[in-house]
């Protein structure tokens, strides 16, 4: 007699396909969203890496990707690239920090009391479109060459960006809400505190990111005058020394240095708004 075997699909079975399946779908996601956002780069690396060595552009004014990466590797190695990191981040952080701690509450009390903020605008219009460049003697004339004027000169770069994100924040909190609280009875602290100000957020933490674009900006014009350190500083100086390898070092560690800084605060601000995502969901 010939025997057949024959073989059951249970439950366990099905649970087991669906599983691999979603991982397989999930790994096919990752690889596709990875490539999207990497093609544009390792494109543009390549290209820098060509261009020089097929003698497009003159390598003396702009040398290979590798070579850039090679002098960075070994300036680093040899201790003499983290002491201009570090006193940057300093500088950056310092003039930042005051911008959030001064900006963050000046907006909130001037977009939630518009009284206030009608006395205020004018004055603050005018000091947010002066041009930063222009004081840089002043903030000299009033703090010499040494940390605090660069300090100044970033602080008053971050605070306009941080402070109108503030205001936007808290007069543009939906309406609705603002009602549904009302209705719930709420004091008016308790509606500033558990409606406006987490409704504002966003519009905070977007001022804030603008903010930390313009403190590495900045940075490199407050190091360019009167330092001897700092990231600013190594790539003047690489200019002047005909170092074009390190001056390009210098170029990309501060453009690393502000993209981290956005990946921070875009998880902050996932991190504080996570009961948004909640409701959405």
């Amino acid at each position: 007699m010939r025997m057949t075997n024959l073989t059951v699909a249970g439950p366990a079975t099905e649970s087991l396909k669906v599983g691999a399946g979603s991982s397989r779908t999930n790994l096919h996601k990752m690889l596709r969203v990875a490539f999207e956002k990497s093609v544009a780069i390792v494109a543009f690396l390549a290209l820098w890496e060509l261009v020089p060595r097929l003698g497009i552009v003159d390598s003396a004014f702009l040398p290979a990707f590798s070579q850039v990466v090679a002098s960075g590797v070994s300036f680093a190695l040899s201790g003499q690239l983290w002491p201009h990191v570090e006193v940057s981040l300093l500088r950056a952080l310092g003039g930042f920090a005051l911008g959030v701690l001064t900006g963050v509450p000046a907006g909130i009390v001037l977009g939630w009391y518009p009284s206030v903020e009608r006395y205020f605008n004018p004055l603050l219009q005018l000091l947010r479109q002066t041009n930063p460049v222009s004081l840089l003697p002043v903030f000299i004339l009033f703090f010499g060459l040494g940390y605090f004027t660069k300090i100044a000169i970033i602080y008053w770069v971050v605070v306009w960006p941080i402070l109108l994100g503030a205001m936007s924040g808290v007069r543009y909190v939906d309406p609705a809400l603002i009602k549904y609280g009302r209705s719930l009875a709420l004091s008016d602290w308790q509606l500033f505190t558990r409606i406006v100000v987490p409704s504002s957020i966003p519009s905070i933490v977007t001022g804030m990111r603008l903010a930390a674009t313009y403190s590495f900006l900045m940075l490199v014009v407050s190091e360019m005058v009167g330092a001897n350190s700092g990231l600013g500083y190594l790539v003047v100086n690489s200019q002047y020394l005909m170092s074009i390898d390190l001056l390009y070092v210098g170029v990309i560690i501060l453009a690393l240095l502000g993209v981290t800084a956005n990946v921070l605060l875009v998880w902050l601000e996932r991190s504080l708004t996570s009961w948004n995502l909640e409701v959405e969901n």
